[in-house]
């Protein structure tokens, strides 16, 4: 039934898939904020990546292509839109309007535009409410399919967010 080629690349998929899903979860609790903080959690996938057999010698991006991945960074921003997705569209049991304010009237871009509230407070500005704003206002709306879940998901993945990314490339 289940055929494997060797154990060890049954270890690497098993621990891949295990990170993705602490990363997909958690991702809306803790973000990190600080560059050093991105770099040396990034650090950790590049070391994994760097001792699977047959990778030693690529580069990081060589790697991450490879093995079908992408920084860590642009997945925990990808989770986000999901999870604001899911909270906006009624996907899971929590008040959007107790979260977000949906902008007013929008002449640009998507219909589903959020309201950013001032934040004098650096410990707000860095929770998820806040943080995903900039990120959900940007999204373009050629590319961006707000339809269903499924089409969101497809279509975020084609959209460049290395501009929203703080760690080193």
């Amino acid at each position: 039934m289940f055929n494997v080629v060797d154990k060890g690349s049954l270890h690497v998929h098993y621990t891949c898939e295990s990170y993705d899903i602490l990363l997909k979860y958690n991702s809306i609790i803790w973000s990190p904020h600080f560059k050093c903080d991105v770099d040396t959690i990034e650090k950790v996938q590049r070391r994994f990546t760097k001792r699977i057999p047959g990778f030693g010698n690529c580069s990081y991006d060589e790697r991450l292509n490879l093995l079908h991945l992408s920084r860590l960074e642009i997945r925990r921003l990808r989770y986000n839109l999901i999870w604001c997705y899911k909270i906006l569209f009624g996907h899971v049991k929590v008040c959007s309007s107790d979260l977000f304010d949906f902008r007013v009237s929008s002449t640009r871009g998507h219909p589903y535009k959020l309201f950013k509230h001032h934040c004098s407070n650096t410990t707000r500005s860095v929770f998820f409410t806040e943080r995903i704003i900039n990120v959900w206002n940007s999204l373009p709306p050629d590319i961006v399919n707000f339809s269903t879940l499924i089409a969101f998901k497809r279509s975020i993945n084609t959209v460049d967010l290395s501009a929203y990314c703080i760690g080193s490339v």
